[in-house]
């Protein structure tokens, strides 16, 4: 029989995103959902999400018009033409309509020509069905290619118009702060692309577990009876049986019966804990997480924290699209390696399914000598003796910190250096480059300290103690530079390019606010960068180039002094002043500084 492989992704996501403030505005919330909101919201860890309302909560877009833009993307992405499509599988929750099917309505918003259609129903493991049933028609021969979209529009359905009237709903409202729009999909062909990147897939599994268990996730029905029953939808509507609601108290059963199914597959020999290195998993809310380690620790089929990715915290819980969300950005933000064995994994809790499958990544190695694409953060991983909110906050951190040595493993510099063809000139344009956004960071460290209250006289000393240590750090930079052929004046004189323009600025503004805690984060990025970075590169250039030592003093400087500032970084990041407000600041702070940085190094030219 033969392959088929993921050969693109696309994905969709209406709307800018919405923060938690905003999404009370938009859904609507009265005095006992509020409480609920903010238990939910504590639980879940979603800081944004998208939906397809307007900013007084009318609807902007139907879910096939969604699925439809996700299928574009993906087939931009594999540069195939829609009149060459052969075969559309969907998967949703809900559709727009009773009648017809999910699949007829995308493709007729679609266009195109003839295909063979399915639509998969279910919950959240719907879109991985569909994308089973795809990559069997693709090895059976029956069709050449073939898309797969998940795709869910369920905020129309969770305005508080909704909700009103009967009594308080924790399970409805719980799925309220949970769920939100989007849509992905990938194409399935019998081979891989010539030009890029594909996905073999080696197998997948589905299992339902329903005879066993009682319906956990709902909409439609009460007590036994279907809405249908009813005189008519307004009666059930007042009755709240169209509401969507999930059996919170029955979950930890989902993910208990979730580990036995792994457990399986590794007794089956269908794969190997420790040769894993990518683990997508779709579930809706951070502290579950916590729970499916605790699970696997226990039983001893732990695959490492640092290899597992989700977006759930910037994306949401998307439902039936967010396996294919998630593996869009994990494959475009340049994740996957020719050789990565990748899980995904959906625990589906509308009446206990599971959907599993196992890709590896194939395509053309890079050339030259390549990074470990997942490496370890320098915060490392939780120790047992951490709070919630540290081990959240070291996870978190852990996250930015993949993405973002792997955008700075991409920027063209930096690439040159990995691969041992790195010139002179571009180590003098690196260091001329960072020399214009070195030289302020003592001033926003400085102005930083001035900004911290009394109750955070720590934060305040450590800044002061910083800016002293760091504030003459420019000087090794321009020796270096000047030991390298360089002119005094070209590097003093130089112009910020223009990601240092917007990170400088980023920093001051950050520096100028009250209690600028967050810049915990953008410290995290900026030390952690020389205490992990900066030493390997002074060490890579100089056999490259065949430098002496009074060359790359600065580069040498940073990768031993940035351990002794991470330490007390990391001891700080674990201290009592961080509670999980302050954590999430941090951590949005880290993100936007590791953009802006990478960016700052794309700048570079030799």
């Amino acid at each position: 029989m033969a392959d088929a492989y993921l050969t693109a992704a696309g994905a969709y996501l209406p709307g800018q995103p919405v923060d938690n403030d905003e999404m009370a505005a938009r859904l609507g919330s009265d005095g006992t959902g509020a409480a609920w909101r903010r238990r939910v919201l504590a639980a879940n860890g979603i800081r944004t999400r998208h939906y397809a309302l307007d900013e007084r909560g009318e609807p902007t877009m139907l879910n096939e018009e969604l699925a439809a833009e996700a299928v574009r993307r993906a087939l931009k992405h594999r540069d195939l033409p829609l009149e060459s499509l052969r075969m559309l599988a969907a998967g949703t929750t809900q559709g727009d309509l009773l009648v017809p099917g999910f699949a007829s309505m995308v493709h007729g918003r679609l266009g195109g020509t003839e295909l063979e259609l399915l639509a998969a129903g279910g919950v959240c493991a719907s879109s991985m069905a569909a994308l089973t049933a795809a990559v069997r028609a693709v090895r059976l021969g029956e069709h050449d290619n073939a898309v797969v979209v998940g795709s869910e529009l369920v905020s129309r359905s969770l305005r508080q118009r909704r909700y009103g009237g009967g009594r308080p709903d924790f399970d409805a409202e719980f799925l309220r702060w949970t769920l939100s729009d989007g849509a992905g999909a990938v194409v399935v062909e019998p081979a891989p692309r010539s030009d890029g990147l594909s996905l073999r897939v080696d197998w997948t599994h589905l299992v339902s577990h329903a005879h066993q268990y009682p319906v956990c996730m709902s909409a439609g029905g009460a007590g036994g009876r279907s809405w249908l029953e009813l005189p008519d939808a307004a009666e059930a509507d007042r009755e709240g049986m169209l509401r969507l609601r999930q059996d919170v108290r029955a979950l930890p059963r989902l993910f208990q019966l979730g580990l036995r199914e792994f457990v399986q597959l590794v007794r089956q020999g269908r794969f190997r804990p420790g040769d894993v290195d990518h683990v997508l998993c779709h579930y809706s809310a951070e502290h579950f997480r916590g729970e499916i380690f605790d699970l696997l620790r226990g039983a001893d089929l732990l695959i490492p924290e640092e290899r597992w990715f989700t977006n759930l915290h910037t994306r949401g819980n998307t439902g039936a699209a967010s396996i294919f969300v998630m593996l869009e950005e994990a494959w475009h933000g340049g994740r996957f390696r020719p050789g990565d064995r990748i899980l995904l994994i959906v625990p589906e809790s509308g009446r206990f399914s599971f959907a599993f499958a196992h890709l590896t990544c194939v395509g053309a190695a890079p050339t030259g000598r390549t990074a470990p694409i997942v490496t370890r953060s320098p915060l490392g991983e939780p120790d047992t003796a951490d709070t919630d909110t540290v081990r959240w906050t070291v996870m978190e951190l852990a996250r930015v910190w993949s993405d973002f040595e792997r955008r700075v493993r991409q920027t063209p510099l930096v690439s040159r250096i990995d691969a041992g063809t790195a010139t002179v000139d571009d180590y003098r344009a690196l260091l001329l480059h960072l020399r214009q956004q070195v030289v302020e960071g003592g001033r926003w460290i400085s102005r930083a300290a001035s900004n911290f209250s009394a109750e955070l006289f720590d934060l305040r000393s450590a800044a002061i103690r910083h800016a002293a240590e760091e504030h003459r750090d420019f000087r090794l930079l321009e020796q270096d530079f000047c030991a390298l052929g360089g002119d005094l004046d070209e590097i003093r004189h130089g112009r910020k390019n223009l990601g240092s323009e917007a990170l400088s600025a980023y920093m001051f503004h950050q520096a100028s606010q009250p209690d600028p805690v967050d810049l915990l984060g953008a410290m995290f990025i900026i030390e952690g960068l020389g205490a992990a970075l900066a030493a390997d590169w002074a060490a890579r250039l100089r056999e490259q180039l065949d430098l002496g030592e009074d060359q790359t003093r600065f580069l040498r400087y940073h990768g031993s002094a940035d351990d002794e500032h991470f330490a007390e970084l990391a001891r700080m990041l674990r201290s009592d002043i961080v509670d999980r407000a302050r954590a999430e600041r941090i951590v949005r702070t880290a993100e936007v500084v590791a953009r802006l940085y990478a960016w700052q190094l794309a700048e570079v030219t030799g």
